[in-house]
């Protein structure tokens, strides 16, 4: 009878709670799963066959470089008392994180294993901007020098108690933190880094978009880790994260399919995964925020705006972010993370939210501090991502593959291998 009290009474602030420790612990699991295989296989479908080996190192190397400077000092950097603008060294090889220590009601390594699988995964995004043309050795010293750079700074200033969070930014799982990061720097990397030879010229369509497909769907399942796993607790919180991010996946889908059939007489099959990660990046910072019917308009509006940002960066532009990584996760971590501050209202009818920050003053003031949480994370981004890949270039003799190599596909010149043996 006692036995059967306890469990019918609500856990406090420092008791492990069961359910809620399960529930992260699967949402973990399937945030990784969006990186390894999910984005490896989304991003190697989408390359020629020459390269496909290439972007799987590139994804599956991250995962094992990021976790480590996660467990050394990302974490405590990210997530330590500090001051406004960084963590302290408390924490550092996750010291003080022994198996009875709590982050809230659930383990703290496990908190700290949730958020590593995020620092995972921002790097790796990167790699669809420079993908068939950089080095091996460039990639991993530039992506290393930005986690700690870019990803943690950021990430404490949104989720660790930095300047960010006591604005009263709402960011739920990642706008700011994961996407308009990655995208910028995806966008700095591109014009840094140059276009692929042929660009414009030769036709690059992907070589395999069956593997796409598979890997798109593998980032929809994995997203509901990402978002709902971020409520930390398995409770209303985290069951409408992931129906609003379920509708944003669908309205995204089926805005940037409808788009692209009249403007092209033709739905594709690469347009419609594309437009499920643009509807999921955009619906990511307000997932914890909005309802239903603000989903749906958050998810339309994803499909349609980032469809064109795509042509207008390819065609008028002229820059070459191979995968779309600017057009769809900057431009949808952006959208996202402004519209949070609209369908967080709590007035808006069938298509209220759950209410703006305590540290604001109604919609204005909230749209206010999403604005100015944007621009501050694009400018930081883009001004460090630029030095992080000039100082890389320095240290190994040039951030690109020659145009031999380039030819011949960085498969066979940075790894040795092959992907097929047809």
């Amino acid at each position: 009878m006692v036995g059967l009290l306890a469990l019918a009474l609500p856990a406090s602030a420092d008791t492990l709670n069961g359910a809620n420790t399960a529930w992260i612990l699967t949402a973990t699991a399937l945030v990784l799963f969006m990186t390894l295989p999910g984005l490896s296989l989304f991003y190697g479908g989408l390359v020629r066959a020459k390269n496909i080996l290439s972007v799987l190192m590139q994804c599956f190397a991250i995962a094992c470089i990021a976790s480590l400077l996660w467990l050394i000092v990302g974490y405590t950097l990210s997530f330590g008392e500090g001051n406004a603008f960084i963590g302290d060294f408390s924490h550092v090889l996750f010291a003080g994180l022994g198996k009875e220590s709590l982050s809230g009601d659930i383990p703290e390594p496990l908190f700290g294993l949730f958020q590593m699988t995020f620092a995972v995964i921002t790097p790796a995004l990167i790699v669809g901007a420079f993908a068939e043309r950089m080095k091996f050795s460039s990639m991993l010293i530039f992506s290393s020098f930005w986690l700690l750079a870019v990803y943690v700074p950021v990430c404490h200033w949104v989720w660790g108690g930095g300047f960010l969070s006591q604005w009263g930014l709402l960011d739920f799982a990642g706008g700011t933190v994961v996407h308009i990061t990655a995208g910028v720097a995806a966008l700095v990397a591109a014009l840094v880094i140059g276009r692929r030879d042929g660009f414009a010229t030769t036709a690059m369509p992907p070589h395999n978009m069956t593997m796409t497909v598979t890997g798109a769907g593998m980032l929809w399942v994995g997203w509901f880790g990402f978002n709902g796993g971020s409520a930390l607790a398995a409770n209303g919180d985290a069951a409408m994260a992931m129906l609003v991010t379920h509708i944003s996946a669908a309205a995204g889908s089926l805005a940037w399919m409808t788009v692209e059939w009249i403007k092209f007489r033709k739905p594709s099959v690469l347009g419609i995964v594309t437009g499920m990660v643009a509807g999921l990046g955009t619906i990511t910072p307000a997932s914890g925020y909005v309802g239903p019917g603000g989903a749906l308009v958050i998810g339309l509006l994803a499909g349609v705006i980032c469809f064109f940002m795509t042509q207008t960066v390819k065609r008028v532009w002229k820059i070459d972010d191979s995968l779309d990584v600017f057009p769809v996760h900057g431009v949808g971590g952006i959208l996202g993370t402004l519209l949070a501050g609209v369908f967080a209202s709590p007035h808006l009818g069938v298509f209220s939210g759950y209410g703006f920050s305590d540290a604001v003053d109604g919609m204005s003031g909230q749209v206010w501090v999403q604005f100015l949480g944007v621009i501050i994370t694009f400018v930081y981004t883009a001004i460090v991502t630029w030095v992080l890949l000039k100082i890389t270039g320095v240290m190994t003799s040039g951030l690109r593959v020659t145009r031999e190599e380039e030819l011949i596909g960085l498969d066979i010149t940075m790894h040795e291998e092959e992907g097929y043996k047809l």
